[in-house]
């Protein structure tokens, strides 16, 4: 071989040489930086478990003290004021709520160790009170408010604390409610509408599945309810369930407007934020003790149980909906997963019962299919079924989480989610709009042609 080939061929080998050290050093990089992510995923998710098993004590306490002094009630003006003036003075930007998550997950604004201790206790204070409010809200605030610290402390920047924040909040709902299948798809799938960010997937797994274990070892008690009886998927059921998915995801936009109306309605009328607030409680008050709303207070588990014998009505569900919107438009604490359980279950079990003579299956769907369509979360609607109910009717979660989340359109509870795949062909121009903008955009649309 001439020289100058021999030459040529050692460069060769020595390049290749160093590529292979240089990807074998990147690759053992990756896998550092890799296994210190899931390191802090797990120290989180302890953390969230810990924080998680604290709430629904504390949320157990206060239900009861409520549900034996209906009293309480007068002291929504009082808890309400206290919330919007701790949250104005003191809370930065924690009045955001989850939405504030949302935004740091994705462009790395820290969060301030503020937010968890208020929201525990402005939370607690809405269901002592007996607001209509659930459980979900405050969870994902301290998953997000542990997540951000933890990474602050490390000093974790860029894709590893986002990773560490989707962790955060898997471990959140999953310590809250019990469903470690949903809550690792919930951290994936919360900030989008029409994205899953595979790449935290492990951490987001291992972080759900940690926090419930942490929450339920100290005590915390998750009861699910059974379907009865999975019928067959003939033709009937099948246009059935899609009819009812339907109605589930209008049902998702109304439960949206509401809650939207109610909070312009208090802006327009009330300069004075504590002027709103107190005008709020008392509302909500009146309500409760006047007009008999009290069962439709707080958490309402019942309703779930009650959904699924076919001892609930259309007006409950819309009983439900109306006082969710009350409280969190006044500005309340707490969140809206457990009351659209108990307004899906309610509308669900409803149309069952009418329709196929069975309550159980159809109050299911009406949980999961209110749920996603008003979080845009069909993936973790899907789990959320197995986890709660097993796999046996699984088919009828997929059409359901689909179809109730494509009947929803853009809106949402979460105006911060990024739209990366609009739903439609119709909203393409939504794309890469918050979930906020996108309706701004079709307000303005609507208000050019009622001009035109």
């Amino acid at each position: 071989m001439p020289k100058r080939m021999l030459k040529t061929a050692q460069e060769e080998l020595k390049r290749g040489a160093r590529g292979a050290g240089e990807q074998a050093r990147r690759g053992a990089g990756n896998a550092c930086a890799s296994a210190r992510v899931l390191a802090l995923s797990i120290l989180t998710a302890a953390l969230m478990g810990v924080a998680g098993w604290a709430f629904l004590t504390a949320l157990e306490m206060a239900t009861s003290a409520r549900e034996a002094n209906l009293w309480l009630f007068a002291l929504l003006p009082v808890v309400n004021v206290a919330t919007a003036w701790l949250y104005r003075n003191h809370g930065l930007r924690a009045q955001r709520g989850n939405n504030l998550v949302i935004d740091s997950t994705i462009t790395g604004t820290p969060i301030h160790a503020r937010m968890a201790p208020l929201t525990f206790l402005c939370s607690t204070a809405t269901h002592l009170a007996g607001g209509s409010a659930g459980r979900e809200g405050a969870a994902v605030q301290m998953g997000g408010t542990i997540a951000s610290n933890v990474a602050g402390i490390f000093r974790m920047e860029g894709h590893d604390r986002r990773d560490l924040m989707m962790a955060g909040i898997s471990s959140a709902f999953g310590a809250a409610f019990g469903t470690p299948l949903a809550g690792a798809f919930f951290g994936m799938e919360m900030c989008f509408v029409g994205k899953l960010d595979y790449s935290a997937a492990l951490y987001c797994l291992t972080g759900s599945f940690v926090g419930n274990a942490v929450s339920r070892a100290l005590g915390s008690h998750f009861a699910f309810q059974a379907i009865a009886r999975v019928p067959q998927m003939d033709l009937r059921t099948l246009a059935i369930v899609i009819a009812a998915a339907a109605v589930f995801g209008l049902a998702a936009r109304l439960f949206t407007f509401c809650i939207r109306s109610v909070k312009r309605l208090y802006a327009r009328i009330f300069t004075n934020y504590l002027a709103a607030a107190a005008t709020g409680g008392v509302v909500l008050a009146v309500l409760f003790l006047g007009l008999g709303m009290a069962p439709y207070s707080g958490l309402s588990e019942w309703m779930v149980g009650a959904a699924f014998q076919g001892q609930t009505t259309l007006v409950d569900a819309l009983a439900k909906l109306g006082m969710t919107a009350f409280t969190v438009g006044a500005g309340m604490q707490g969140g809206e997963v457990t009351p659209l359980f108990g307004i899906g279950a309610s509308l669900g079990g409803w149309i069952g019962q009418v329709a196929m003579g069975d309550p159980s299956l159809f109050a299911a769907l009406g949980m999961l299919g209110l749920f996603g369509a008003a979080l845009n979360v069909p993936i973790t609607t899907i789990m959320l079924g197995v986890d709660m109910f097993g796999a046996q009717a699984a088919g009828y979660f997929v059409i359901v989480g689909f179809v109730s989340y494509l009947v929803a359109g853009h809106a949402a509870v979460y105006p911060a989610q990024r739209i990366v795949t609009p739903k439609r062909r119709g909203l393409k121009a939504d794309t890469t709009l918050t979930v906020e903008g996108a309706l701004e955009r079709h307000r303005r649309e609507l208000e050019e042609l009622m001009h035109e």
